[in-house]
């Protein structure tokens, strides 16, 4: 929505001025009219040209503001005053601008849910639909605290994946690089020498010098080639279908499909035990939760999970013919229908396997370790080997 910028005065006879976004300028006198200002000046405010990739906050700030504003709330500060502060403590920019925004709104009358819905690139629909529940129950200190808690959890599960494929990927990074540079600067050295020796030369040598000299002919080309397929995949992979052909895919990989599988469950369920908790309705939360999931497959699942619903049916039936969850969370969450605790049940396993993905992330960095470690002595000494295979058949001459 646009932003105007507008000049009024209160009953008081005190000019002010200011910013706001609204959707057209009756809309803006409106607003300000509830907050008892009179408009005497308004007009647009031009559009900034600001071309960035990502929002420009962090996760991790987002955790943060949410717990301090919980605090703020939970100690009975007013609203508009809480945003001011964290406002002015933010130290994103980004962030800034945008807890100002949702502060002005709220000036304006609008509630906190629908602000913060402004900015749905920071603030997501799980997010939202849960401060709406916590401001139509009054509870709005208690959902906050429970939005940072799961936002902490999530945050942290996340980090445990990625912290999981950082090593193999820089040792496998390296191990490239190492290769690439012994085919490129030594093993030219060792052609050279062999071609002025004029001896026959091993079939592995032979295979390595002609590695070696494509590399050399064809660098360029390579590296565009890996371009261009990198951007292939990349978009294709930002398609429906192919995000899920993906997604299906990394569920099937050995090792690593067991620890996508745990923390797509536990995502999943630390979602909408959340949800549940905050006073969400079964339907926009199974609905909220597919959004969020993470994975299409899982996200399909939920889908087909709130089919059932709508048409009286249980939840349990179609995630466990989904096949994605294990018979022991289908069997728990079964169990938590039937005893009307289904969201306490959720957390149970979102704890549970918390403690599974940290196993699942140890056991696949253990078990890629030596692997990777052998592949790199493979290569590089497989490498070393053939340089070195004609100078012993010419020692064995001499």
């Amino acid at each position: 929505m646009p932003v105007f910028e507008y000049k009024g005065r209160t009953l008081a006879g005190t000019t002010v001025q200011g910013e706001l976004t609204a959707s057209n300028r009756e809309e803006l006198e409106r607003l300000l009219r509830q907050n008892k200002i009179m408009v005497t000046n308004v007009h647009k405010k031009a559009a900034e040209i600001n071309i960035k990739f990502g929002t420009g906050v962090k996760k991790i700030d987002i955790s943060r503001f949410t717990r301090q504003f919980a605090t703020m709330i939970g100690a009975g500060l007013p609203m508009v005053q809480c945003l001011e502060i964290l406002a002015s403590q933010s130290e994103s920019p980004e962030l800034r601008k945008i807890i100002s925004q949702i502060k002005e709104s709220v000036q304006s009358g609008s509630t906190l849910s629908d602000a913060m819905a402004k900015h749905p690139k920071v603030f997501d629909q799980l997010y939202t639909n849960m401060v709406e529940a916590g401001e139509m129950g009054g509870a709005l200190d208690t959902i906050l605290v429970r939005l940072a808690v799961y936002r902490e959890k999530a945050d942290a599960l996340v980090r445990k994946v990625k912290g999981a494929m950082v090593y193999p990927a820089v040792v496998m990074i390296v191990a490239t690089g190492v290769t690439i540079g012994m085919l490129t600067f030594i093993v030219p050295v060792f052609s050279n020498m062999f071609g002025s020796l004029g001896a026959e030369l091993p079939g592995p040598t032979v295979f390595i010098l002609g590695i070696s000299n494509f590399l050399q002919e064809q660098f360029l080309t390579i590296l565009l080639a890996l371009a261009v397929l990198t951007t292939v995949f990349i978009l294709w992979v930002r398609t429906e279908s192919g995000r899920a052909l993906f997604d299906a895919f990394l569920l099937k990989v050995p090792v690593m499909g067991n620890m996508v599988r745990k923390a797509s469950v536990a995502r999943f369920t630390r979602t909408l035990g959340t949800l549940l908790s905050s006073g969400v309705s079964i339907i926009d939360a199974m609905n909220v939760t597919a959004k969020t999931a993470g994975n299409m497959v899982v996200s399909g699942a939920i889908k087909k999970a709130v089919i059932a619903i709508a048409e009286g049916e249980t939840i349990t039936g179609p995630l466990k013919d989904s096949g994605v969850f294990p018979p022991m969370v289908t069997q728990m969450i079964s169990v938590g229908e039937k005893t009307g605790g289904l969201d306490d049940m959720l957390s149970k396993i979102a704890d549970f396997y918390d403690e599974e993905v940290d196993a699942a992330v140890s056991a696949m960095t253990s078990l890629i370790e030596p692997i990777i470690i052998v592949l790199m002595g493979a290569v590089i000494g497989g490498i070393l080997v053939a340089m070195y295979l004609p100078m012993f058949d010419i020692i064995g001459q001499i």
